[in-house]
């Protein structure tokens, strides 16, 4: 992705809209290899909230030459858990802009109003390089661990960290059923080769995996049980994992577990399970690369 040109940024500032550079690009380039935000947060009146995998780009509307449509999920939430994501986005901002924006203005649900908007139980995990390292590995790994009967993931760039790899091998191992769905195509050339060839790993010890066809699943998705689910902004990589400031919502609901379980057995139709013989058939050349990209891992 290009960045934004100044012109254009003095624009968007030209309609009163105020707007901020957070950790710019700036050479060697290193900083932003190191400390992206990748969160993706939107806030309205501290009542509404909203985060997942969706960008702000053309290509959510247009699709990508090559690519095809992007496929992609997203959560709305309202109520006090809006409360977490008002304290990611105004810690950054006031972090970047050198302000000091705070006060019960921003947060109508802290602490003098008891008005609420249900009972699901929502949990919104904010991984900061420097303050939180390990914590999205350390609840993906838990909320595999605590996994009884079904698992079924979606992430674009599937290159897990081994911590995350050992805890789907024991689940396994327990006669979990795990089903993994990866897209066939991505923005990004040299992943995918890796993402199938340590998704095919896993197939050998008895996972499922989809390979969607029907454009770019950009979704980052994890249903459990039938209990509870998670939507953000993490992909499962060593990028997201170990370097980038990433959001994930954790969802206890049976409701809206169920709503991601039926669009992932929707997308099913759209997608090719993996079988040792289609594995087989590619080329020696796309096996080479698939095992050359894996020995990537720890920095895709």
């Amino acid at each position: 992705n290009r960045p934004l040109k100044k012109a254009h940024l003095d624009s968007i500032r030209a309609l009163g809209i105020e707007i901020q550079k957070f950790d710019p690009i700036n050479f060697p380039w290193l900083n932003h290899v190191f400390h992206r935000d990748h969160r993706k947060i939107v806030v309205i009146d501290g009542k509404v909230g909203y985060t997942g995998g969706m960008n702000i780009a053309d290509y959510y509307i247009k699709g990508l030459e090559g690519i095809g449509q992007w496929r992609d999920m997203h959560v709305r939430i309202e109520g006090e858990a809006v409360s977490y994501l008002q304290d990611i986005f105004l810690t950054t901002w006031n972090a970047v802009t050198k302000q000091h924006i705070e006060g019960l203005d921003y947060y109508p649900f802290r602490p003098h109003t008891d008005e609420t908007f249900g009972n699901t139980g929502i949990a919104i995990i904010d991984r900061m390089p420097k303050k939180t390292p390990k914590i999205m590995r350390q609840i993906y790994v838990k909320s595999i661990d605590a996994a009884q009967k079904k698992i079924q993931i979606i992430n674009p760039y599937f290159v897990p960290t081994h911590s995350i790899k050992k805890a789907i091998k024991k689940a396994l191992k327990r006669n979990v059923k795990v089903e993994i769905m990866i897209p066939g195509k991505s923005d990004i050339k040299f992943t995918p080769a890796a993402a199938l060839y340590t998704a095919n790993k896993l197939r050998k010890k008895g996972a499922g995996i989809y390979i969607y066809n029907n454009g770019f699943h950009h979704s980052k998705i994890m249903m459990v049980d039938s209990l509870f689910c998670t939507v953000g902004s993490t992909n499962l990589n060593s990028r997201s994992l170990r370097f980038d400031c990433e959001v994930n919502a954790f969802i206890f609901d049976k409701t809206t577990t169920a709503e991601l379980s039926e669009m992932f057995e929707n997308d099913k139709h759209d997608s090719t399970l993996l079988t040792k013989e289609q594995y087989k058939k590619r080329s020696a050349w796309k096996h080479f690369i698939a095992w050359f990209a894996h020995l990537f891992t720890p920095v895709l």
